[in-house]
């Protein structure tokens, strides 16, 4: 028997051939926890044509959507996850404002996860998969301090080709992270400056653990939302 949760979404972000999309689900009169719908490919990520609604429009952030699923299906830190029904529309009920997403922030009071493990080119940016295999979360919403995004080169794994990239570097419960940005559209504005460092002030970041790869988990920032960006 299929069931519907309404949530509002928190990120869009980039993943394999399509989206990963995440939000805070909107009961009655409050807020319940974190949803994730995921698709039935062994990477899960949702199509461009699963967030399609009816009218032809895709479902993006602030969106407050309407999603038949299928069955809960979590996995490790992953415990947000729902299969979605992909022979129906998504529906959308509405739109976010700012002062809504601000009332979800979590308490920046510890560190994202865990800390003391970091990439080449992050900062805490990391997490062994056995550690992570005891996670009861892998999504948050903060506002971070002194937060900035970086625009550089980066060399790839295994001696792969440089490429340009995106993070964000900030400070959060008295720790600093540099975290790869997996938002399109802040990656499309900022691919599109030179390469430098851009302070962002009053930012709003969904922090998002990926599932493992090569025996680690890795820290992304799924979203950055800003007030001009809820027309």
């Amino acid at each position: 028997m299929g069931y519907e949760k309404k949530i509002i979404c928190l990120a869009n972000s980039r993943k394999k051939s399509g989206r990963c999309i995440a939000g805070r689900e909107v009961l009655e009169n409050d807020f319940g926890p974190w949803i994730r719908p995921v698709s039935i490919r062994p990477t899960k990520e949702i199509s461009e044509k699963e967030r399609r609604y009816e009218n032809g429009r895709r479902a993006v952030v602030f969106d407050i959507i309407k999603i038949p699923l299928l069955d809960p299906v979590p996995v490790h830190h992953h415990v947000e996850d729902h299969l979605i029904d992909a022979d129906l529309y998504w529906s959308k009920k509405g739109m976010a404002n700012w002062g809504t997403i601000e009332g979800l922030l979590d308490p920046l009071n510890s560190p994202l996860w865990i800390n003391g493990d970091s990439t080449y080119h992050g900062m805490n940016d990391k997490i062994s998969e056995t550690l992570a295999s005891g996670l009861q979360s892998s999504l948050m919403l903060i506002r971070p301090s002194d937060l900035k995004i970086l625009v550089r080169k980066e060399s790839g794994f295994a001696g792969s080709p440089e490429r340009r990239c995106v993070r964000a570097e900030f400070n959060a419960a008295e720790a600093h992270y540099r975290l790869k940005v997996t938002d399109p559209i802040a990656e499309e504005k900022y691919l599109s400056c030179n390469d430098g460092t851009y302070p962002l002030d009053g930012a709003i970041l969904c922090v998002s653990l990926g599932e493992a790869w090569k025996q680690y988990v890795f820290k992304l920032v799924a979203a950055i939302l800003t007030p001009d960006m809820i027309t």
